[in-house]
């Protein structure tokens, strides 16, 4: 059995191409440049942009299934309805889709909605299927590094109601899980852990692990959109500011139902944002001593 992973360079997609590898699976993974990434030894890669149809097409050839993942850019829905439609002419055996959690709640964040599109598509075709739909990733805050060490603040505005959040290394256990066992196809999978997270919660738990104050700096979304645009394309700071304020207005929360569903697909309780906070300051720590 052969899988192809897509955004097999990122958080998510390179921890998928390390689980699939460690299960005897035969992975190809599709790299934009492949003399830039340095992956586990028998790991196949390939050069290809899901912009170019001719590349996706020669590295489709002779796999059996795929995980689909793309990066928040401005042309995801292109680039994944490209992806999914050779796949599907090719004869596909079953595609594991890397989605978000309640993205028919949030239609205006361009990429969410890209998101519920695709899925549509996955849904119409009769190819066989797996949705999972992640929360928050805890990894998003790996950023804040600086901003968390030397400022003392915590710039997220998550707001105070709490999030739903989860570790993106669960994600890729759950993702290889479905593509290497049976039982999976056609199941939409929530996946959260039972951190609920909020700015106040998140600052008080850096500033514990961190040794120093850490203060949460509110949720004025003009001002985080202006202070993003000069770190990201402006469509993109528009994006992650129309999803960070659909979560404070209209919630972000996931059940216990949601919880245990997680759990019972990985065999074992997610991971919690408190433990990756500890294990965080922890890295870093070590890394500032050598």
């Amino acid at each position: 059995m052969k899988i192809l992973v897509t955004g097999a360079t990122g958080n998510i997609g390179g921890e998928v191409v390390k689980n699939l590898h460690n299960r005897g699976a035969q992975v190809r993974a599709l790299i934009r440049k492949p003399e830039s990434v340095k992956l586990p030894a028998g790991v196949e890669v390939v050069a290809g942009d899901l912009t170019d149809p001719a590349s996706i097409r020669a590295a489709i050839q002779g796999v059996d299934k795929l995980f689909l993942l793309n990066a928040v850019v401005a042309d995801e829905l292109t680039q994944a309805l490209i992806t999914y439609g050779i796949a599907k002419r090719t004869g596909i055996k079953q595609i594991t889709y890397l989605s978000v959690y309640k993205a028919e709640r949030f239609r205006d964040v361009p990429h969410f909605a890209s998101k519920v599109a695709i899925e549509n598509a996955l849904h119409e075709f009769g190819i066989p299927f797996t949705i999972l739909r992640p929360a928050y990733f805890f990894q998003n805050d790996l950023t804040l590094k600086p901003v968390l060490e030397q400022m003392g603040i915590y710039p997220m505005p998550i707001g105070t109601a709490g999030i739903s959040a989860i570790d993106s290394r669960d994600v890729a256990e759950a993702a290889s899980i479905t593509l290497t066992e049976r039982g999976h196809e056609g199941h939409t999978y929530d996946l959260v852990s039972s951190s609920q997270i909020t700015g106040p919660g998140n600052a008080a738990l850096w500033s514990n692990a961190l040794g120093r104050p850490v203060n949460y700096t509110g949720h004025d979304f003009d001002a985080w959109e202006k202070q993003m645009s000069g770190q990201l394309p402006g469509w993109m700071a528009y994006d992650m500011r129309t999803m960070l304020e659909g979560y404070v207005e209209r919630g972000f929360a996931s059940t216990e139902s949601d919880v245990q569903r997680a759990t019972r697909l990985l065999g074992h309780a997610p991971r919690t944002y408190e433990a990756f906070v500890q294990e965080t300051a922890a890295s870093w720590s070590s890394n500032e001593q050598r």
